[in-house]
């Protein structure tokens, strides 16, 4: 089974850029497509963008289209979540996890999750 870790969470001011990393052991990461979840405090895990294996299809929700940018470097076991021009709205603690299954939307179909790393956007 494949362990992730991300990292690269902070506190940030609003209008701000992170970049989380998820990195994986234990099993190659090109086995899976690789999705960002997150979950704000009260809130349901939301999806917010999945990674193919090869990298060549990306997939979004329109809350975080044109700002976020996932990427992935097999030869380094990682994918990356680029997040500009954050808000408030997107504080949350982010996951990164694995699936062989083709429907991403939903967490029942990961099969691996990392322990996620807090992301804080002030106003």
């Amino acid at each position: 089974q494949v362990q992730l870790v991300e990292s690269g969470g902070g506190l940030v001011q609003a209008g701000g850029s992170l970049r989380l990393s998820c990195a994986a052991s234990g099993r190659t990461l090109a086995t899976y497509a690789v999705a960002w979840f997150r979950q704000a405090r009260g809130k349901e895990r939301e999806f917010i963008t999945a990674i193919s294996r090869s990298g060549l299809r990306t997939y979004y929700v329109d809350s975080v289209k044109g700002r976020f940018t996932v990427s992935r470097d097999n030869a380094k076991n990682t994918v990356y979540l680029q997040m500009n021009s954050l808000k408030p709205e997107d504080t949350a603690v982010y996951f990164c996890a694995v699936t062989i299954n083709s429907d991403y939307l939903s967490p029942s179909n990961y099969d691996s999750w990392g322990q996620g790393t807090q992301v804080t956007v002030s106003s």
